[in-house]
């Protein structure tokens, strides 16, 4: 069993387009067509997971670069999500705040000695 990744489908792509271009090379298990969430329309990408492991180096082999609808398709083995680098997304040590000036980040405050 592998899986691999299909990018820059065609907007138009259907799993059934996409399954008769990969049964050509072996059998197909499942075939995953990426659509936003919001407007539904695809992504642009998919998964194909096809049952025989050779079958489908010889796939992406014949099919990397082949044009589909126009556009030239980029075939490769999918990777699991905990393989891929961490990229985009917010976060770190940005952002955020307000409150006072702090001039001393990092260290322990000084108590004062009281006013009266």
């Amino acid at each position: 069993m592998k899986n691999l990744y299909v990018g820059n489908l065609p907007h138009s792509t259907t799993e059934s387009e996409l399954r008769t271009v990969f049964e050509a090379h072996g059998p197909v298990e499942k075939i995953s067509i990426v659509t936003d969430r919001e407007t539904g329309r695809s992504r642009g990408f998919a998964f194909v997971e096809m049952t025989n492991a050779g079958e489908a180096d010889k796939a992406i082999a014949a099919l990397d670069g082949k044009e589909l609808g126009g556009r030239a398709l980029k075939i490769n083995e999918a990777k699991p999500k905990t393989d891929r680098p961490k990229g985009g997304g917010g976060g770190g040590r940005f952002g955020g705040g307000g409150g006072g000036r702090d001039d001393y980040q990092g260290h322990a405050r000084q108590p004062r000695e009281p006013r009266w």
